[in-house]
């Protein structure tokens, strides 16, 4: 049950091109919808909600929106970042978007039409920025709504260096307007080496920023004033987090809930937490079929409803969104498989069962012909490796369309697993259903012939005719073993023990399904390409094939770790 939106009272009237100063002198444009009451005696200061936007505030979507919350009583503000749309400045992504986020709702709180209560919305870059802003202590920031967020610098690319689909948003967001992404055949620019030129294949020249991350490959300060994953004890802002498990950036919405539940400074900061998690994209509850996955009609909510019951509490102090019976539990998720929602009180959930699953084979796991096994049992004292050998010239591709707006989906992996370079390891068909619900991890017994070089596993749920579907991934860089502020070579032919973060899924294995993992060196475009030499990243365009050995023995228990949900 979802969160009943109040019927609309008002009429609409836009101030357009609002001109916003910000503290250094550049000024900000903002369209402002405020509500036109029926009733003669009603007050005209009204709580605000702020959206910030570096895709341009003139849209019909927008539009939309803002009649619908001025509708209901809300002024809505929407704003063209720094450097963007009718907005002053020059664009440098999240840089100044805390400050200007500050001088935003403090200068909204000053304005006639306000009551001085003020929130923010917006997802994608629009989410990360609130985290950014809320960090600066706005004194009249009263409540988030935070959809989709990217995480910290290499949270998501946890390679050193910008995924070659970045170079997609950042030639989508050049200039002060929209460029077509379409334009620009991505394919082939991906594959352009050294990556440090990669921009120059787009036909826009040079891209100073792609650059000038390159140039930062690795967790320095050049990233710290736009982190903000490590400074949740310092925020108190009721939140309501949002995200999909096949949202391109999902590993940040169950993160950000997760730690500021457990580590917001006081319990009312703590307890004022909410997380909505559905079987979305990047894109969220815009339809409930993802590439030949249906996850059936309560894949759809009433989102606006959410958000207004959340403003309608933190905003306008009254509860009346909230469901009568019962009060709305902390999280909210949709199980996969199962296609249906449970309230939940934490994440990751208290009665998880954390179950190992084995890597096993005779050493011929290659591809899904090969005899890759996952079994609870632990492995034998002598198990025999597995080898692939790992070739940047042909990496192992990762399925998702050319343009970044959303990268990869529930997508069948089968042919991909006809290659080589890769191992599958996968159970038997179960006996019984198995709910897998929480964060996803594998360790990870390899050495390498290279001094440096990638590991990627993935989980699917691989069905009785053989579909094999993704459900969540994630990889490490050799060098960055130790953490990304702590790059260091390895010793070709040493054995390490990775720990690969497969980010989030919730999703019912059914009986006669099997639950499989794939091990490889690449998932290209996803991520760069590892070219195996230990040279700086990004600047070389030589490389080299490297021999891959996994083990799985008594000594050597590589594993995938799953969160079981216990089930009646």
């Amino acid at each position: 049950m979802t969160a009943q939106p109040s019927q609309s009272l008002h009429q609409t009237r836009i101030l357009f091109d609002q001109r916003v100063p910000m503290r250094d002198g550049v000024v900000l444009s903002a369209d402002v919808y405020l509500p036109v009451s029926n009733e003669a005696d009603t007050p005209e200061r009204w709580p605000a909600i702020l959206s910030r936007t570096p895709y341009l505030k003139a849209n019909a979507t927008i539009l939309a929106q803002g009649r619908w919350f001025a509708e209901r009583g809300y002024a809505y503000v929407v704003q063209d970042v720094r450097g963007r749309g009718d907005s002053e400045g020059i664009f440098s992504p999240y840089f100044n978007e805390g400050r200007d986020g500050y001088d935003s709702i403090e200068w909204i709180a000053t304005q006639p039409w306000c009551d001085g209560n003020v929130g923010t919305t917006g997802g994608s870059y629009l989410g990360r920025i609130q985290w950014l802003t809320a960090l600066e202590q706005p004194p009249h920031l009263r409540a988030m709504v935070v959809a989709v967020p990217p995480s910290d610098p290499f949270v998501e690319t946890p390679t050193g260096l910008p995924s070659p689909m970045h170079l997609c948003w950042m030639h989508f967001t050049s200039g002060h307007q929209l460029q077509l992404m379409e334009a620009v055949e991505w394919e082939r620019v991906y594959e352009h080496l050294p990556l440090l030129t990669m921009d120059e294949e787009t036909g826009r020249g040079v891209i100073p920023r792609w650059r000038e991350e390159i140039a930062h490959a690795q967790l320095d300060d050049y990233w710290k004033p736009i982190c903000y994953q490590d400074k949740f004890s310092q925020l108190t802002v009721p939140t309501l987090h949002i995200s999909g498990w096949y949202d391109d950036e999902q590993v940040g919405t169950p993160l950000n809930f997760a730690r500021i539940t457990t580590q917001a400074p006081t319990e009312d900061a703590r307890r004022s937490q909410r997380l909505l998690m559905g079987p979305w994209g990047h894109n969220i509850n815009s339809t409930a079929k993802l590439g030949e996955i249906d996850f059936g009609s309560a894949a759809l909510i009433d989102l606006r409803g959410e958000q207004l019951a959340w403003f309608d509490r933190w905003l306008k102090q009254n509860n009346t969104g909230e469901r009568a019976e019962e009060p709305v539990a902390p999280a909210r998720i949709f199980i996969m498989g199962e296609n249906a929602w449970r309230d939940e009180q934490e994440w990751p959930l208290a009665r998880t069962q954390w179950t190992r699953y084995y890597l096993r084979s005779s050493g011929m796991a290659n591809s899904r012909f090969g005899d890759g096994a996952l079994a609870q049992e632990t492995p034998a004292a002598a198990e025999p490796a597995d080898h692939y050998r790992y070739d940047p010239a042909r990496p192992t591709p990762f399925i998702t369309e050319a343009t970044s707006s959303q990268i990869g989906g529930p997508d069948d992996y089968a042919a991909v697993q006809r290659r080589d370079d890769l191992l599958v390891f996968q159970t038997e068909p179960l006996e019984r259903e198995i709910e897998v619900t929480g964060p996803i991890s594998v360790e990870l017994y390899a050495s390498s012939s290279a001094p440096d070089t990638d590991f990627m596993a993935m989980l699917l749920d691989v069905w009785p005719g053989g579909f094999a579907q993704r459900l969540c991934d994630g990889m490490v860089r050799a060098r960055f073993r130790e953490g990304m502020d702590q790059p260091s070579l390895i010793t070709p032919g040493e054995v390490y023990r990775y720990t690969i973060d497969c980010w989030n899924t919730a999703h019912l294995f059914r009986t006669g399904h099997r639950i499989a993992v794939q091990i490889a060196s690449a998932a290209f475009p996803k991520y760069d390409r590892n070219l195996n030499t230990g040279a700086a990243l990004g600047v070389t365009s030589e490389f080299v094939v490297a021999e891959q050995t996994i083990y799985h023995d008594e000594a050597h228990p590589s594993a995938l770790i799953l969160p079981v949900i216990p089930r009646a």
